[in-house]
This record gives C-alpha cells, structure tokens and sequence, in this order.
C-alpha cells in the first residue's frame, strides 16, 4: 500500500470524515484530498501531524498495513511468556489480571481444603 493509501485507510478505520481530519490538522480540504489521492506526497510536519491525531508513530502512517498487531492469546505461550505479557501491561490492568489471579488461587486452596476435610470427616 502507498502511503496516500495508508492515509485513507488510517482514517476509515477510525470512522472519520476528510473534513474532520483536516480541520483538526490545519490542512486545506483540497490539500487532504490531494493526499489520499496520491497527488501530492506529505511534508513529515504533515505526518508528524496526522501521526499526532492518530496517536500511532510517523512509521505505523507508512507501514499501516503492518501495523496491526496480531490477537495474543497466553494459553500458547510458556510461563515465562504469559509473565512477560502480563508485565508489559499496564498498571491499571495489571493490578486487574493479579486480582483474577489471586481469586483463582484462592478458590482452588478452599476448593481443596474442604475436598480434604470432607474426605478425612468421612
């Protein structure tokens, strides 16, 4: 994909119009359109605009059909993977995946402890 095409995608793929796109960064609607069209090639103060708005890097603008990551799923991945994913969240959901860990933990402690009690009461 070129980097025009890019451009268009980026900006469908978040449901916005032209119009929003160039208000926003400061360019003339003819100017924009010329940009998606491949008519003229953006400046890098353009990119570095567009990539601002987007919140992704002036790269992702020209690899965009790169820059979707892949789904992760952890259940594939060894322990210390799973570890290493869980780290590079961040604090908020972190905190939120070490609770559910924690629940489970505890969960299966009771689950036995009265597997065994009852086992031993019998």
């Amino acid at each position: 994909m070129s980097v025009a095409d890019n451009i268009k995608k980026l900006r469908e793929d978040k449901g916005l119009m032209q119009k929003e796109v160039y208000n926003e960064i400061g360019l003339k609607p003819a100017h924009y359109n010329k940009l998606e069209k491949a008519l003229v090639e953006p400046s890098l103060d353009i990119l570095d605009k567009l990539a601002s708005f987007y919140g992704v890097t002036i790269d992702e603008i020209i690899h965009y059909s790169h820059a979707t990551p892949k789904a992760i799923t952890v259940e594939d991945k060894t322990a210390s993977e799973q570890v290493r994913l869980i780290a590079q969240l961040n604090d908020k959901d972190k905190s939120t995946v070490m609770n559910i860990i924690d629940t489970m933990l505890t969960k299966q402690k009771f689950q036995t402890f009265f597997e065994q009690n009852i086992q031993t009461a019998k």
